[in-house]
């Protein structure tokens, strides 16, 4: 059964498929699969078969599965990841599936009680980068970039496997040939992207990461806040994250694993924070605050 729903997923995501490739991809015999095509057909999805060159396996056209076989919030769940796709996507799909599914899912119950939006002011730029990155995937071909990072700008040619969306913004994963490991690249700070001619062959992939690195020392920050930053406190890091003195500002105590992001997001307060530690954040923040005073000055 799980077999037979994973036909059908693939062949509802692409137009055509071939018989061997579907065996190599599940791990069976070409005749298990004809047997799972038949079955798919007598079980009501109309399968066309044609042969030679371009040829493969397909969903008849014009055909609409029955959308009894999805509950409301089903529904509601597909349609508004779709609609999340659509936002980046130079092809809008969810107008078809919502066709294929007999029409429903049309109404503001179902197409709009969600609204996600994953390309937000880089909308330009954007779903460009994510289809030519997608097609290197799919086609197993490196890319080649311009990278600005913290430590400078650097061409890098890497191994395309995952495209990744978390921390509100949109990553790939792939295998750097200059670093000779898996690296997370961040879009936004990809530019002059090329799709090489040379297809890779694919490695054994280790268990993804994602997350931020949290190996190493932690660095314990111990900040004052204004009342009127409130908001990005709780925003940020939560309603408990905080106790507020006599005063009425706000005390903060929260460790923080990498120093320049610690000093970073403390400088996006601008006057409205007194930092209490660590030492090493108060001297850098004093030395800054002394080269904007003197550059000010000068002019």
């Amino acid at each position: 059964m799980d077999r037979l729903i994973g036909i059908i997923t693939i062949l509802l995501r692409q137009d055509k498929i071939t018989a061997p490739e579907l065996a190599s991809r599940f791990e069976v015999s070409r005749r298990t699969i004809n047997r799972d095509i038949e079955t798919i057909c007598q079980a009501g999805i109309p399968l066309v078969t044609t042969q030679g060159r371009g040829g493969g396996i397909s969903i008849a056209e014009g055909y609409k599965i029955s959308s009894s076989l999805l509950t409301s919030e089903e529904l509601q769940a597909i349609f508004a990841g779709l609609g999340g796709m659509d936002s980046i996507s130079e092809r809008p799909v969810s107008t078809s599936v919502q066709e294929r599914l007999s029409g429903r899912g049309g109404p503001a119950s179902c197409a709009d009680t969600f609204v996600i939006d994953l390309a937000s002011h880089y909308r330009l730029t954007l779903p460009q980068k994510l289809e030519r990155i997608k097609a290197a995937i799919q086609e197993r071909r490196c890319l080649a970039f311009q990278y600005f990072s913290a430590k400078g700008e650097c061409r890098r040619i890497i191994e395309p496997y995952r495209l990744v969306f978390q921390w509100a913004a949109w990553y790939v994963w792939g295998y750097c040939q200059i670093r000779e490991d898996f690296r997370l690249f961040k879009l936004n700070r990809l530019w002059n992207l090329e799709v090489l001619p040379n297809i890779f062959e694919p490695r054994p992939l280790p268990e993804p990461s994602f997350g931020p690195d949290f190996s190493g020392e932690t660095l314990r920050l111990k900040a004052v806040f204004s009342p009127e930053q409130t908001h990005r406190l709780v925003e940020e890091y939560g309603l408990d994250c905080y106790t507020r003195n006599a005063d009425g500002n706000l005390m903060l105590e929260r460790d923080f694993v990498h120093y320049d992001n610690m000093r970073e997001w403390i400088l996006s307060f601008g006057d409205r924070v007194y930092v209490l530690e660590p030492e090493r954040l108060r001297a850098d923040l004093r030395r800054q605050a002394e080269n904007l005073l003197k550059a000010y000055q000068e002019t």
